[in-house]
């Protein structure tokens, strides 16, 4: 079915492709183009057609090849940049979280039941998923419990997931339609949270114990994830996102396909498949970057860990908070599974991009990519390790020698550095997301949200790796100062990393000839304001394929 799928997607693609028509010129003029070319360029007009960039350079030069059909637009002095990329999101569920529960603004217990029970009054008898709770927001600090939710949900399943997507909240309801009781035994990889008094289960399940009630919750349907999709389009277009590298599931390549089909796909996506699922594009003989310029598959994504703020990334050392534990590898881990099938798939050039926090996770994998070099032929592999959050300081080296791209979410961290010290402590903190040391050490680093975990707007992201002021701001001159790192290396790791981390480089991720007519413009110069004061800075217009998509 998957292959299916895949070859009716490529081919719909190519057909979509070739019926657009020529397109008249437009030149975008009086600006302040910030290039990202090789040699970090400044220009002031850039001129597309039939979703090219075919002209960037002064103005006066650019009017010797406007004519009377071309599209003039004046950008009265703002700043334009390639359009921005995001390295990690799960888009389609963003477009699922727009439309549903928000449980990630309630900053007290009160107002996280008070939003529940009001969504609950209005959906009785559905099952109530996602909503992004965040109790490091609340008076309490403390995990939420199945007690707090059941009085106004007997008859209603709820399983909410915290933001972070490594543990998620069921009522009593869903634990009952899951079997799941004082008896149950955690999974490999999972934990079944249970009251320490009573050993009967709080409600909290986190990781692969998570998948003992998604597997009973019904799957949504195609024109439910083909509006989530419409949803998510809209959010990336007013943040300047013109291309997504997505962890995608089979349902959301059917949005995709179909998106594209009826030319509605206004952001690239760059899809990374369930490493479980590897053989399908092996036996279709899909290797990677395979596709058109919407669509793109040969990326795989696996888990090797959890979640700091889960306290299931994994670690040397034991959790401050939790001296129980270490962190969680994934049951993939421990059975041999992830290296059996990363070697497989890497020797039929299929790229491997695996999600690491905890230091050990992030050492276990450089050690696995090691040993997958030194077994496979060589090729362009361009190994991606999602997060690489916590990496002892001699890794850092290990990264830049074996090439391995450091695929970071810089939002996170001033998030996590609100509390963080508290999971592992001040001097393991020091470690913490060390942008400017991976950059010092020659490693490849490229940015992107992790939405819907963190919000999909780049200028955030931007703001959070310059000036690492945490969210509560007690950090003013910022969490670990001395890894922050420039507005224009940010803006790097926004557009041509991340075109280089999907084997794009060459169409995309700058404003250059030839490449692909992806562009942002914002209403303030973020290269020259003060940098606290960038994460007030709005997109005022997203071009994709050369045509205006949004204005603000």
């Amino acid at each position: 079915m998957l292959l299916k799928i895949i070859f009716s997607s490529i081919f719909m693609i190519a057909a979509a492709t070739i019926s657009f028509s020529q397109e008249n010129k437009r030149a975008f003029i009086n600006g302040k183009i910030y290039t990202v070319d090789k040699n970090l360029s400044i220009a002031q007009a850039v001129i597309v057609q039939n979703g090219k960039i075919i002209f960037v350079g002064s103005n006066s030069n650019a009017k010797k090849i406007i004519d009377d059909k071309t599209e003039i637009i004046d950008l009265n002095g703002k700043l334009m940049l390639p359009g921005f990329i995001d390295n990690h999101t799960h888009f389609i569920s963003g477009g699922f979280y727009l439309l549903g529960l928000d449980l990630r603004h309630a900053k007290s217990t009160s107002e996280f039941k008070s939003t529940l029970k009001n969504y609950v009054e209005t959906h009785q008898g559905k099952w109530i998923t996602s909503g992004n709770w965040d109790h490091e927001a609340w008076e309490t600090k403390e995990l939420p419990t199945k007690e707090m939710i059941d009085s106004f949900s007997q008859n209603t399943p709820i399983f909410i997931d915290r933001f972070d997507g490594h543990m998620a909240l069921a009522n009593s309801y869903a634990l009952k339609l899951a079997g799941i009781t004082k008896s149950s035994i955690s999974p490999d990889g999972g934990t079944i949270v249970k009251d320490p008094q009573t050993g009967e289960p709080t409600g909290i399940l986190k990781d692969n114990a998570m998948s003992l009630i998604y597997s009973i919750i019904p799957e949504a349907t195609e024109e439910e994830n083909y509006s989530a999709g419409l949803s998510a389009l809209e959010e990336a277009k007013k943040n300047g996102v013109t291309s997504i590298q997505d962890i995608t599931y089979k349902k959301d390549l059917i949005t995709y396909q179909k998106l594209e089909k009826e030319n509605k796909l206004t952001c690239r996506i760059y899809t990374r498949l369930p490493i479980a699922d590897y053989k399908n594009l092996v036996d279709a003989g899909i290797q990677q970057n395979f596709g058109s310029d919407k669509i793109k598959l040969g990326s795989l994504k696996a888990f090797a860990d959890g979640s700091l703020g889960s306290s299931t990334a994994w670690f040397f050392e034991k959790y401050n908070q939790d001296t129980t534990t270490y962190g969680l590898p994934m049951d993939i881990v421990t059975n041999g599974l992830l290296e059996k099938w990363a070697t497989d798939a890497d020797k039929n050039k299929l790229q491997i991009s695996i999600h690491a926090i905890g230091d050990r996770a992030n050492s276990y994998l450089l050690d696995l990519f090691t040993k997958i070099e030194n077994k496979n032929p060589n090729w362009d592999r361009r190994f991606r390790i999602e997060h690489a959050q916590h990496v002892k300081k001699e890794d850092i080296e290990r990264f830049a020698k074996l090439n391995v791209i450091v695929s970071a979410q810089p939002y996170h961290c001033i998030d996590d550095g609100v509390w963080a010290a508290k999971r592992i402590g001040n001097e393991r903190i020091k470690d913490a997301y060390p942008f400017k040391s991976f950059l010092d050490a020659g490693v490849k680093l490229c940015f992107g949200s992790d939405w819907t975990v963190a919000p999909l707007n780049p200028i955030w992201g931007i703001y959070a790796a310059v000036t690492r002021r945490t969210l509560d701001d007690k950090n003013p001159d910022g969490w670990i100062p001395d890894q922050k790192i420039s507005v224009e290396d940010a803006i790097k790791c926004y557009t041509i990393n991340n075109a280089y981390a999907a084997f794009e480089e060459n169409v995309k991720g700058s404003i250059e000839l030839g490449k692909l007519a992806d562009l942002v413009v914002l209403n303030e110069d973020i290269l020259s304001i003060d940098p606290a004061n960038i994460k007030n800075v709005k997109v005022d217009m997203t071009v994709f394929n050369g045509n205006i998509i949004f204005q603000r």
